[in-house]
């Protein structure tokens, strides 16, 4: 695809899948809110919502790399949006049955359908054009992704945490049936489209690895790779970080004592430092600066705010743990290739030990709510980013370079 034009068409395809992502990812931030009130949940429980979410990367990443190997790119994607579009009807049945562990299931369905989505989107963008732009379509699809985090939030905030809340139970969770009902005939349409359109075409396997990979022989093992062990924990501690200063600010700032009607929109701001970060970065990344010494700014930053988010009080601090957005928004698209140097033909099996890193979204803010459960303090319970920042920033210093063990 050497035409510029042959592939804006796809690019823009692949745009909306990311839109997609975003907009069924982000939304998690207020299901928490919402779930913790209609069913009583303490911090602990009501962080299952991205328990049960992103553990399906962890379980399926693997299964998935080799559905998406079957199927193909195209195939592969329009296969995630039913299955996320089974997970989004669970919502349905849930929401009657006033049951948490079946509102859970449906997350992780969902996950599921993501973890496919992810597998097959994400290689796609990056060859779908050439590879000296790659990082810029996965920026661009970065804002796209965000800004639809934007909008769920806005939009689902507003049907969910608005207004007066209802002393039924049972009333409170049929808010979500009309929502999650659209959300599955959306998703169904666009898995059709995808399946029927002739602009996305399927690509060779040679094309999926890394301009740059050298042909590797003297390695029998992925394992062997110490840059992609510690990239897996380092992507492991960014989707950690990235999720808790996304997913909490908005029990945070009810915890506070704002309003629920004014907190919904707290989330828009953590996202909308994520797009500003994307944007600074396809400006600054490679001219400027190269992603390593961005990697290693962010790690520095987000350390540095959320120790201020400790420190300050009220919106102050509420607005540091909005900054963490554009503290993290870069790591994402740095951690990659610095993770899959050299690797070669171990790279298909490498990205979905990457994508496997994706749970630490998963387990963090489950252990974000059980610090904060233990100690009875939201904002002490920030202290778990500290060394999640410190381990990221290792990782762009020293672990990247590390060639054996």
């Amino acid at each position: 695809m050497d035409n510029k034009k042959s592939y804006l068409g796809p690019l823009f395809m692949i745009g909306v899948i990311f839109f997609v992502m975003g907009f069924i990812t982000w939304v998690n931030g207020t299901l928490i809110t919402f779930f913790k009130k209609a069913f009583s949940l303490d911090n602990t429980s009501s962080y299952l919502v991205t328990f049960a979410f992103f553990i399906s990367y962890t379980i399926m990443a693997i299964p998935c790399s080799y559905v998406v190997k079957k199927t193909g790119f195209k195939n592969g994607m329009s296969l995630a949006l039913l299955v996320m579009a089974a997970g989004t009807l669970i919502f349905i049945p849930a929401a009657e049955m006033a049951s948490y562990p079946v509102f859970l299931v449906g997350l992780f369905t969902i996950g599921i359908g993501l973890t496919v989505l992810q597998t097959s989107s994400n290689p796609y963008a990056t060859i779908l054009g050439p590879r000296e732009s790659a990082a810029q379509r996965i920026s661009i699809m970065g804002i796209a992704n965000k800004s639809a985090g934007i909008l769920s939030q806005v939009i689902i905030g507003k049907l969910l945490l608005s207004g007066a809340s209802s002393t039924d139970p049972q009333e409170e969770l049929d808010k979500v049936v009309v929502p999650y009902l659209v959300l599955t005939a959306i998703l169904v349409g666009l898995a059709i489209l995808i399946r029927m359109s002739k602009g996305l075409v399927e690509v060779s396997e040679e094309e999926e690895a890394p301009v740059g990979s050298a042909p590797v022989v003297e390695k029998t093992s992925v394992f062997q790779f110490p840059n992609l062990v510690l990239g897996v924990i380092a992507l492991f501690c960014y989707v950690g970080v990235e999720v808790i200063a996304g997913d909490t600010i908005i029990n945070y700032g009810v915890s506070l004592g704002f309003a629920e009607e004014e907190a919904r929109l707290f989330g828009t701001y953590t996202l909308g430092g994520m797009m500003f970060g994307y944007v600074l970065g396809i400006v600054l990344i490679p001219k400027y600066v190269s992603q390593q010494a961005y990697l290693m700014f962010s790690a520095v930053l987000g350390m540095v705010v959320t120790i201020a988010a400790i420190f300050t009080t009220g919106f102050a601090s509420v607005l540091c743990i909005a900054i963490l957005g554009f503290a993290n928004a870069v790591i994402w698209p740095a951690l990659w290739p610095l993770a899959l140097s050299g690797l070669g033909k171990f790279t298909k099996i490498a990205s979905a030990l990457l994508v496997m890193g994706i749970s630490g979204g998963a387990v963090m803010p489950l252990v974000y709510g059980g610090i904060a459960d233990s100690i009875k303090s939201t904002q002490q319970a920030y202290w778990i980013m500290v060394p999640l920042y410190i381990f990221i920033l290792y990782f762009g210093l020293v672990g990247h370079k590390k060639k054996s063990w």
